[in-house]
């Protein structure tokens, strides 16, 4: 059965974002999964906009993506741990997996260029805990 993946991805730092974005998107494909990208302003709104797309019975699972750099405050790190906490909440409230594709806190601009990659591992992610869960319910089925 194929996955029906919704990418959210930061719009903010677009020039590793739009790379991140482009590298999910083609790990999908190339495990045949169905994508819709959105975008949104930042980090912060990912999980608000994950939350309106997996309401939707047209999509299996959700994978966000962003880039948070540090800065001179400690901003990162507040934004990275509010929206990985609103993002496993979320993943509990619909029953749906999302991949964490969001880098960050503390990472150079230098460091997450490095760490493009890991939007595939985010679809990776959340694509294999999607077969998890569809065995699990096949299994609680049979009792």
């Amino acid at each position: 059965m194929t996955v029906r993946l919704a990418i959210v991805a930061a719009s903010f730092n677009p020039e590793i974002t739009d790379r991140m974005v482009a590298r999910a998107v083609a790990r999908a494909k190339a495990v045949g999964a169905q994508v819709e990208v959105v975008r949104v302003p930042g980090t912060f709104e990912i999980p608000h906009a994950l939350e309106r797309l997996l309401a939707r019975r047209d999509i299996d699972a959700g994978v966000a993506i962003g880039a948070v750099v540090k800065g001179q405050t400690d901003h990162d790190e507040l934004i990275v741990h509010a929206v990985a906490r609103a993002l496993l909440d979320l993943q509990m409230r619909t029953g749906k997996p999302i991949g964490l594709g969001i880098t960050g806190p503390g990472m150079s601009y230098k460091v997450a260029v490095r760490r493009i990659r890991n939007a595939e591992r985010a679809v990776d992610a959340a694509v294999a805990m999607k077969g998890v869960l569809r065995k699990l319910s096949r299994g609680s089925r049979r009792r």
